[in-house]
Parts: structure tokens; C-alpha cells; sequence
């Protein structure tokens, strides 16, 4: 499944950012798409143009509450002289039959009822006296045309010209248009167009399911108590969030002990509904690094040609990094370094394109900005290792936040934006132009 063969590899090998991006990008292939209900399409990519089967609105309808009424019976109709017609039925949306509206006559309709026939124009509630038969008008035309107080009769105070507040029939799309083209991500004005138009399913390709394995066994979870040398399990909360913001389905499994045969276990009984999986810690070359060994043998990943190369990576933070397939369907696998800011960084570099990929989005990546360094002093990179540290973005500049550990996980939460620091760079100067990796 791997491009890595094509590549010199070795303990010795040092990949470059973009070589191991490349070949996670180049192996993964977008999920088959499915025919899924509208609502469970949210966030999902549209495999197919969706052409409109019917015109919308499909008749002309009111966009008032008030009268459909001829234009020729109010002409003219003032305050002093109001026109005064005969209420001849009401029209409510939905209604099937409809009443006709001959001359002198009006219909009181509802907003979204069928504009009935011989109406021309619909007057608003507001331009009229409710049809009670009286009101402020008590001139001598309307005391002649209807007796007072009779319910039967409205009287209208201003003329409306053909089709006022009338909505024509196909005035939002018509039938034969394009509603939406392949490649439209939905969201919810694209569910509601579909539902318009009849459309209880849409054919997309599906939010892939992510899970999120953490290893160690000094990992505790929140709102356990703490023993001696063990700390809170953060990296499996933040992934599976960051997983979600990307468009997934994830699922979180708690930590998992140093121990091969517990954490194997553990990822061939996850690779039922997995799509992704993601693990984080046990990279690096500590005696205890156990995600090495546990995924030497994970199903029949190595008799179906599979398998995971564990590699070094010429960036900070994350330099452990791990890519291949495992088990019989070949389910692809990033292995993160377990520090949270070098877990969250690959995330977001490596796993959230990856994801992207798996919904068939045309654009993967994070947006990318230029920005002006704003800081007392200069910020230090290791030569030969592309730097990302975490800065705060506003109106074109950014602050570094936070130090350059791989453990500052409170620099996280007051970040939005990487700053990237060139392999070729040692020192970047306050008011130098840095590029920077938007995350909100």
C-alpha cells in the first residue's frame, strides 16, 4: 500500500516533511460512495449532480398574510375610499381547492397558500381592516358599497399593482436546473434545497471513521485519581476532537498499557469499524516503545502485502512518525509520537489531510497565511528541521506562544495558527514574514 519502498529507508533515513506527507497522500484513496439519508449526508461530499425533477416554488403562492384580489377592483383605493369586496373564502397553505376570485371579490389568504384563480396580486393584512367591516375609513363610498360591521366584506386602502407579493411559480429554481453539483460538501441550506425538491437521500462519499488509540501505561483518565508517576491521558481527547473538526466519525479508546499482546488485541478488535486508525506514543526508540512490535503482526496485514514503516521525519516537534496498512482490508494506520504538541501538530499535518482525502474534499490542507513575526526576540530553529511552533493570528501578524516543548500543552489551547520555521533557517528575527498554518 505504501510508497515508501520507492524511497531509501533505514534507521538512518531522515524524511522530509513533504516526502512523508507525499506518500500518505499518494497511498490513501477517497471511502466508496454510499447512498445515505439527508440527514446523515451532513458533512459529507457529493458524488453526483442533483438536477431539479420540479419547479420551486411548484405554484404561484402568497408571500403575505392579506387578500388575493383583481387589480382592477383596487384602483385607486385610498384611506378616504377604500375598496370594499366581498370575502369569498379563505385560502390556507395547503389548501387543494381553491375558490375562485371573481370581479369584486378577494380571498384571504395565508403566507405559502396557492394564489387562487382569477387573483392577480395579493394586499397585505396591513393595507386593509382585517375584513371586519369597519375601521378608521368611515367615508361616504364605504358606508355605500357595505353595510357597517358586515364580516363578509374587507375594505382595502391602497391599490397593488399584478402580482404584488405574489411568489411565481419556479422563481427560486426550475425544473431542469442544477441544484447542486458533484463535489459540493453538505451543509445545511444543501440538505434543505434536497428535502425542497423531494430528495430524501443524497449519494456521497461518507465521513470516514477515525479511531484513536493512546499507549502508555502511566496514562490515567480524567477524573481518576493520579498515582506516582502517572499523568492524564489528553492525546486521545484531542485527537478524537481534532478527528471530529475534520470531519469524522471518531471513536475514543482509552489507554492502553506497554504491553504488545494487550494493545494488538486492542487494534484488531478496533479494525471492525475503522476506516483510520490513529495511535499516539510508543514511537520512538524507548525500550518500552510497544506500537512497534504490537504492529508487526496486526491481522494479515504482512501476507496481504501491508505493514508499517516507522520512520524519522526532519521536523520539530514530531520527528517518530509511523505510516502503512494493516489487517486483511488493508485499513491505513498513522502512528504519532506520543508528546501532546508533537501529537497534535502531526495531526494536523499529517491525519487531518488524510482524513480529507477519505471524504473526497478537492482541498486538504489548512489554509496558509504570510504573517509578520511580532516578538521581543529572535526564535531559535534546529538546523536541518523544519520548525513548527505555536503563534496567535490577528490582522496579519502573529505572536509565538508558548516555548518550543513538545510537553507545553496550556500553549496549545491559546494557539490558532503554526508558525512554520524552514529547514534552512536557525533564526527568525521579530518583523520578519513567516509563513503560518491557520488553524481556526
Amino acid at each position: 500500500m505504501s510508497t515508501a519502498a520507492t524511497r531509501p529507508t533505514g534507521p538512518d533515513h531522515l524524511w522530509s516533511v513533504d516526502e512523508h506527507l507525499e506518500d500518505v497522500l499518494t497511498t490513501i484513496r477517497p471511502l466508496d460512495p454510499i447512498e445515505l439519508q439527508l440527514l446523515d449526508a451532513q458533512g459529507c461530499v457529493l458524488v453526483e449532480d442533483v438536477m431539479v425533477p420540479l419547479s420551486l416554488p411548484p405554484f404561484d403562492n402568497s408571500s403575505m398574510d392579506g387578500y388575493a384580489v383583481r387589480v382592477a377592483d383596487v384602483a385607486g383605493a385610498s384611506e378616504e375610499f377604500p375598496a370594499v369586496l366581498e370575502v369569498v373564502g379563505d385560502v390556507a397553505a395547503g389548501a387543494a381547492e381553491l375558490t375562485p376570485v371573481g370581479p369584486g371579490q378577494a380571498a384571504r389568504i395565508m403566507t405559502g397558500a396557492p394564489l387562487p384563480p382569477g387573483a392577480e396580486a395579493v394586499v397585505p393584512v396591513e393595507w386593509t381592516d382585517g375584513g371586519l367591516g369597519e375601521g378608521p375609513v368611515t367615508g361616504m363610498r364605504a358606508r355605500s358599497l357595505a353595510p357597517e360591521g358586515a364580516e363578509g366584506h374587507v375594505r382595502v386602502h391602497r391599490p397593488a399593482e399584478a402580482r404584488a407579493h405574489v411568489r411565481a411559480r419556479g422563481s427560486d429554481v426550475k425544473a431542469g436546473d442544477l441544484a447542486l453539483e458533484a463535489g459540493t460538501i453538505l451543509g445545511p441550506p444543501q440538505i434543505a434545497l434536497l428535502a425542497a425538491i423531494g430528495r430524501g437521500t443524497a449519494r456521497v462519499r461518507p465521513r470516514p471513521r477515525v479511531v484513536v488509540v493512546s499507549t502508555g501505561s502511566e496514562l490515567v483518565q480524567p477524573d481518576e485519581e493520579l498515582g506516582s508517576g502517572q499523568i492524564y491521558d489528553s492525546n486521545s481527547f484531542a485527537l478524537t476532537a481534532a478527528a471530529r473538526d475534520a470531519g469524522a466519525i471518531a471513536y475514543r479508546v482509552g489507554a492502553v498499557v506497554d504491553d504488545a499482546d494487550t494493545l494488538r488485541a486492542t487494534i484488531e478488535d478496533q479494525l471492525v469499524r475503522a476506516d483510520l486508525m490513529v495511535t499516539t506514543g510508543g514511537v520512538s526508540v524507548g525500550a518500552y516503545d510497544v506500537v512497534k512490535e504490537a504492529l508487526a503482526h496486526v491481522g494479515d496485514a504482512d501476507e496481504a502485502g501491508g505493514g508499517v514503516d516507522f520512520r524519522k521525519l526532519a521536523m520539530q516537534p514530531g520527528k517518530p512518525q509511523g505510516f502503512g496498512s494493516i489487517g486483511p482490508d488493508h485499513t491505513p494506520l498513522l502512528a504519532l509520537p506520543g508528546n501532546p504538541v508533537s501529537s497534535y501538530v502531526s495531526f494536523e499535518l499529517f491525519v487531518r489531510p488524510a482524513i480529507r482525502t477519505l471524504m473526497g474534499l478537492p482541498d486538504v490542507h489548512r489554509p496558509r497565511a504570510t504573517a509578520t513575526l511580532r516578538a521581543d526576540r529572535a526564535l531559535g530553529s534546529p538546523k536541518g528541521r523544519r520548525q513548527f511552533l505555536r503563534g496567535a493570528y490577528a490582522d496579519g501578524e502573529v505572536t509565538a506562544v508558548g516555548g518550543s516543548g513538545s510537553h507545553l500543552i496550556a500553549a496549545l489551547a491559546h494557539a490558532d495558527a503554526l508558525i512554520v520555521v524552514p529547514e534552512d533557517t536557525e533564526s527568525v528575527e521579530p518583523g520578519t514574514e513567516v509563513e503560518v498554518v491557520l488553524l481556526g
